[in-house]
């Protein structure tokens, strides 16, 4: 026979109020309760974390694949983790200013912390970087 599947597991704004109602239980638990598991024909149950994460994912408008036009080629995504080169440099790629929308040209203050550099945008005075409110590129320390 194999698998039973669990009937309609919940999506969207009913799986994010799902999650919120399941308060302090596991991601475990609360994968079960919001329909994300097989029952093998032995009868144990199975829980899919990966397609429960990737509903959460869903759920929450996240574009995990990026933005990629029809006529556009592949290449790598952005990581958000830089490593500086042989040379000494630190380079953040065209993937980083594509993604910020930058131009050629634009300018930024750097301002370096313990184990951070800040960047902040010149002309515009617009923090530039993953966190709005404080920007900062954290740098790998080995």
């Amino acid at each position: 026979m194999g698998k039973k599947k669990n009937s309609d597991p919940l999506q969207g704004e009913d799986l994010l109020q799902k999650v919120k109602d399941l308060g302090n239980l596991s991601k475990e638990e609360k994968a079960r309760g919001c329909g994300y598991y097989t029952v093998t024909k032995n009868g144990v149950e199975r829980v899919n974390m990966m397609k429960f994460l990737n509903a959460l994912i869903d759920a929450e408008g996240i574009k995990l694949d990026g933005k990629q036009n029809g006529g556009g080629r592949g290449g790598r995504s952005a990581s958000y983790r830089i490593s500086v080169q042989s040379n000494g440099n630190l380079l953040i790629g065209a993937a980083y200013t594509k993604q910020m929308d930058l131009q050629p040209g634009d300018e930024f203050e750097i301002s370096l912390g313990r184990k951070h550099i800040h960047l902040r945008q010149v002309d515009t005075d617009v923090d530039v970087g993953v966190d709005e409110e404080d920007v900062e590129e954290e740098v790998a320390t080995a």
